[in-house]
C-alpha cells in the first residue's frame, strides 16, 4: 500500500515539475520573440528615418537650410507616423534621435510619439516628421518620461530653403523646429501638443541600454549594429559632426 502511494506521490511530483518547467520556458520563448521583433522594427525605423533624411535633402531649394542643421544638437527622424481622424484625432509612431559628437553622430536611439492633433482631417494618412533639437534644453526635454512639444521646451514650425536659414535665426529662443512631409509635401509644422517617449525596450533590444545612455553617453563605447547604422551615416553626410 505505502509502496503504491508512493508511485502516486512519485507521478503528482513528476507532472508538477515539467508544469513548472513549462511554464518558466514559455514567458523566456516570449520575451526571446518579442526582441527579436523589436530588433526587425529598429532596423526598419533606421532604413527609413535615413531614406525620408536623405529624400529631404535633396532638394536644397526645398529642404532643411544647411545654417540650421549644422547648429543643431541632435536630430529627431518619425517617419510614417499614422495620422487618423475626423476633426479629433490622433498620432502614433516610432522614430529615432541621434546627437551630434565629437565623433560624429551618435547611434540611433528609439522614441515613440503620440499625441491629439486638431483641423480638418478626413481619413488616415502617413506622416514624416522631422525635428532639428537647437540646444541641450531641447535634448534633455526627450529623455523625460513624458515629453510634451511646446511645453517647457518651446517649439516652432522650421524654415525651408537656401535662404530661409540666413534669414532667420529661431536658435535665440526655440528648443526645437519642427517639419513635416506628406505625399512628397515637405514644410515646417507646428507639433505642439504631441508626446515623445523613450522606447526603452527597442533600445535595451539593440543595445542593451536606455535612451539617456545612449544620447548622453560616449558613442565610441556603444556597439553600434550594421542595421542601425545607416541613420548616423546618413547624417554624416548633410552636417558632419563636431569633430568633422
Amino acid at each position: 500500500m505505502r509502496k503504491a502511494n508512493w508511485k502516486g506521490l512519485r507521478s503528482v511530483l513528476l507532472a508538477l515539475g515539467v508544469t513548472v518547467l513549462l511554464a518558466g520556458i514559455a514567458p523566456a520563448q516570449k520575451d526571446s520573440a518579442a526582441k527579436k521583433n523589436d530588433i526587425k522594427q529598429a532596423g526598419e525605423t533606421s532604413r527609413k528615418a535615413a531614406e525620408v533624411f536623405n529624400k529631404i535633402m535633396r532638394e536644397p531649394d526645398k529642404a532643411i537650410p544647411k545654417e540650421l542643421l549644422d547648429k543643431a544638437e541632435a536630430v529627431a527622424i518619425f517617419p510614417g507616423v499614422i495620422n487618423a481622424a475626423f476633426i479629433f484625432g490622433g498620432r502614433g509612431g516610432i522614430g529615432i534621435v541621434s546627437r551630434r559628437t565629437a565623433t560624429g553622430w551618435s547611434p540611433p536611439a528609439f522614441f515613440k510619439i503620440g499625441g491629439g492633433s486638431f483641423g480638418p482631417q478626413i481619413g488616415g494618412q502617413k506622416i514624416d516628421y522631422i525635428m532639428l533639437i537647437m540646444n541641450d534644453g531641447g535634448v534633455r526635454g526627450l529623455l523625460e518620461d513624458k515629453f510634451e512639444l511646446g511645453g517647457e521646451v518651446s517649439v516652432a514650425a522650421g524654415p525651408v530653403g537656401r535662404s530661409a536659414g540666413a534669414t532667420t535665426n529661431p536658435t535665440i529662443d526655440t528648443g526645437i523646429l519642427s517639419y513635416s512631409r506628406t505625399k512628397g509635401l515637405f514644410a515646417g509644422a507646428a507639433l505642439k501638443g504631441a508626446v515623445i517617449t523613450p522606447d526603452n525596450d527597442r533600445n535595451q533590444a539593440v543595445y542593451g541600454r536606455d535612451a539617456a545612455e545612449i544620447i548622453e553617453g560616449n558613442s565610441s563605447e556603444i556597439s553600434s549594429p550594421k542595421y542601425v547604422r545607416t541613420v548616423a551615416e546618413t547624417l554624416d553626410k548633410h552636417s558632419p559632426g563636431k569633430g568633422n
